[in-house]
């Protein structure tokens, strides 16, 4: 069994957690979270248990009642209906979200089209669609941009999901500049630390690895990318949730397991991995060499006094 590294949470998993965990501290009444806090069913079930309450949209939540936006971010109308309830916001979106929101609004000034790099549906998408106060054209492939419509000519500015990595979106940000003459977007060093680091690990570990084990939600984009990455390397590769989702059949006659997780899931998942993988028969655990992330990132000003 070989631990990739890094995994698991990343610094903007774990302001999020921490912003809700500090607001539930300090305020003496119910804490209502718009939509899962990070896509991960045990985080998740972790914060209830503690008294947070879990809300699907802002009309659910009483007016008044302390409100946190998730760590993927929410749309400007997102924002107005929570005024308009007057519910006390505390924003646990990802600084590097918030950052690609501003990237957009600063190309949208500059009189560009804005292309989104990104999957329809997901929470993050949304938000950064509903930031941008203009079109934002949304591409996944490059079969997606040759069918933009959109003149060649046209200044254009893309921007992208931070749970896509510099890897995830070279073909379509190639196909872009082969489309457009004026093409402009953030460097390579603004993709999401987090996101390049777990799936470079991940294709360190289909080197030596017979069968890859990806612990995550299923509707998490990050851990979905990674079962992915190990797959194309022709490596078996398998999410699951917890130790309970492990399947025998997959890990049958490997002398080699890699395990990782994806940004939102903890490691007390992982090690429920392991155990599980323990009744299969002894295992031996060892660490793959890899970056060591000190990143951290400040708590929102209203939870700086607890």
């Amino acid at each position: 069994m070989v631990l990739a590294q890094p995994r698991g949470f990343c610094a903007g998993v774990v302001r999020a957690i921490s912003i809700v965990e500090r607001a539930l501290e300090k305020y003496d009444a119910t804490v209502f979270v718009r939509h899962e806090i990070v896509h991960n069913k045990h985080v998740v079930e972790d914060l209830k248990a503690k008294g947070a309450r879990f809300v699907d949209e802002i009309d659910e939540i009483p007016p008044g009642s302390v409100t946190i936006f998730s760590a993927h971010g929410v749309a400007k109308s997102v924002q107005t209906a929570a005024k308009g309830r007057n519910l006390p916001v505390i924003d646990a979106t990802c600084p590097l979200v918030t950052k690609v929101h501003l990237q957009g609004k600063r190309y949208l000034a500059q009189g560009r089209v804005i292309i989104l790099v990104g999957h329809a549906g997901h929470p993050e998408v949304e938000g950064t669609m509903g930031q941008i106060p203009g079109p934002v054209h949304l591409v996944q492939t490059e079969d997606d941009v040759n069918a933009l419509p959109v003149a060649l000519d046209t200044p254009v500015a893309y921007v992208t999901q931070t749970t896509l990595s510099i890897d995830d979106t070279r073909g379509v940000i190639e196909a872009l500049k082969r489309k457009f003459r004026d093409v402009v977007g953030p460097e390579t060093n603004d993709i999401c630390y987090a996101t390049q680091n777990r799936q470079t690990a991940v294709r360190q570990l289909t080197k030596i690895a017979e069968v890859i084990l990806v612990v995550g939600a299923k509707n998490s984009s990050n851990s979905n990318r990674l079962r992915e990455i190990g797959e194309e390397a022709g490596v078996p590769s398998y999410l699951l949730a917890d130790g309970s989702e492990l399947c025998p059949d997959w890990v049958k006659g490997a002398k080699v397991i890699g395990l990782t997780a994806g940004a939102s899931a903890p490691e007390a998942m992982v090690q429920d991995v392991i155990e599980s993988l323990r009744t299969l028969g002894p295992i031996e655990v060892t660490n793959l060499p890899g970056v060591q992330e000190n990143v951290e990132f400040r708590l929102p000003h209203e939870l700086h006094s607890i």
